[in-house]
């Protein structure tokens, strides 16, 4: 799955009351005769959604009397289908929905809390986090499927021939070791996606702030320490060994095909791209795939956003349709179906049950899982997703030198205030 994060005018819809919302996409059926749910999964078409749709084919086997319509709908266009859909019809009964998405459904009045339902049977059997993260104000209103970081992912081999024996752990290393990749190796030594705020988000990390302080109502995106990791941030295009800002359209494409076929040695990115890695000329060895920490910054810590997706279930369903709906997220996210998963999209479970050791022969989860405990979770702030657009923008007006740090981090505060009219600047 790519993670750019799409502009999205989801939060225009947090006003919208429940009342607006139509009926449902679904079939219509007797109480006690066969129920058809649609079911929106998001998941890359080519890689991924083959497996999800396995899985619902699995489910509808062991449920003869649910059947699943399922829908595949392009990542970057899902959240304002159901944005629109949910707010006026044609809304699925249960989707794939991205972390931060949840929270602002669930504030708009768009799902159900499935706390004690049979869609979350226990709750305890999840990564706590990654329930907290589900959340809002006190209720939980979707199931983890997936869960996912950012990490450094390198080339052993490309390293080794450097005479670089291990992973750099802070950005001026990494920068370092950039250097002496393209002068021994011969090849672009790191590749810092641009104009994408998800990705700059270990840098604000790592100078121990965020794009705003959610509990103290405070936005901090244009702090001094925000300034100073994306000053670093602009230095990732213009170091010896470093590739310089590529802004088209194509620019994630481009990063994967130079980093899958060996012409850059180093990339940030997440697990989601691991099946993909593995088809390209420099990694027909799994094991060539290095997994490490993102470097940290002068707070002296690494972190890196938790990421992933849950399973919801629309609240403006009937009673039968949310029934069977709950049923199928159950289902989804139950330790087998999540550990088949894993094996088929090299994604990571969001239980430790489904962590077997079939799971954790590829190489790839294994090196995400172990450094799973620099991820951090999101705030339970439902605009908290909207606020990478401004960001994104701005990173690439710097990244081009088109626009100065301050200037441009001032600018993304003052799209923040719009936003967030009850945060102190």
């Amino acid at each position: 799955m790519r993670r750019g994060i799409a502009a999205s005018a989801l939060v225009a819809a947090l006003a919208v009351s429940l009342a607006a919302c139509g009926s449902s996409g679904s079939s219509s059926s007797k109480a006690d005769g066969p129920v058809t749910i649609t079911y929106w999964d998001t998941s890359n078409a080519t890689n991924e959604a083959p497996n999800y749709q396995a899985l619902a084919q699995k489910f509808e086997a062991a449920n003869p009397n649910i059947k699943v319509n399922f829908v595949n709908v392009p990542f970057d266009q899902a959240q304002n289908k159901l944005q629109t859909a949910m707010g006026s019809k044609g809304a699925p009964d249960v989707f794939r929905s991205e972390v931060g998405w949840t929270a602002a459904f669930a504030k708009a009045g768009y799902l159900t809390p499935l706390d004690g339902t049979p869609a979350l049977p226990n709750a305890s059997a999840f990564q706590p986090s990654l329930i907290k993260q589900a959340g809002f104000q006190g209720k939980t209103y979707g199931v983890p499927l997936v869960t996912d970081t950012l990490g450094l992912m390198y080339n052993k081999a490309l390293f080794a021939k450097a005479g670089i024996t291990t992973a750099p752990t802070t950005w001026d290393e990494l920068k370092t070791d950039a250097a002496a990749l393209k002068d021994k190796a011969g090849v672009d030594g790191f590749w810092m996606r641009a104009a994408d705020g998800y990705y700059a988000m270990p840098l604000l990390f790592g100078e121990g702030t965020d794009m705003v302080d959610a509990a103290g109502k405070k936005i901090t995106v244009n702090s001094p320490q925000a300034a100073k990791a994306v000053s670093t941030y602009q230095s990732l295009f213009t170091s010896p060994g470093t590739v310089k800002a590529d802004v088209t359209t194509d620019s994630y494409a481009h990063m994967m095909d130079a980093f899958n076929n060996g012409k850059v040695a180093a990339i940030i990115q997440g697990p989601w791209e691991i099946t993909n890695i593995y088809k390209g000329s420099a990694f027909g060895d799994k094991a060539n795939l290095g997994i490490a920490p993102v470097p940290a910054g002068s707070a002296g810590k690494a972190g890196a956003p938790t990421g992933g997706h849950n399973i919801a279930v629309f609240a403006g369903s009937d009673a039968a349709h949310q029934a069977a709906a709950e049923k199928f997220a159950a289902f989804m996210t139950s330790a087998e179906s999540e550990a088949f998963i894993a094996q088929k999209n090299s994604t990571l479970p969001t239980r430790s049950d489904a962590f077997t050791a079939e799971v954790k022969a590829d190489p790839g989860i294994a090196g995400f899982q172990a450094i799973l405990s620099a991820a951090q979770p999101r705030p339970e702030l439902p605009e908290y997703s909207s606020l990478f657009t401004s960001l994104g923008t701005n990173l690439g007006k710097i990244a081009q030198n088109q626009e100065g740090v301050q200037a441009g981090l001032d600018a993304t505060a003052g799209d923040y205030a719009k936003l967030l009219p009850d945060f102190a600047k």
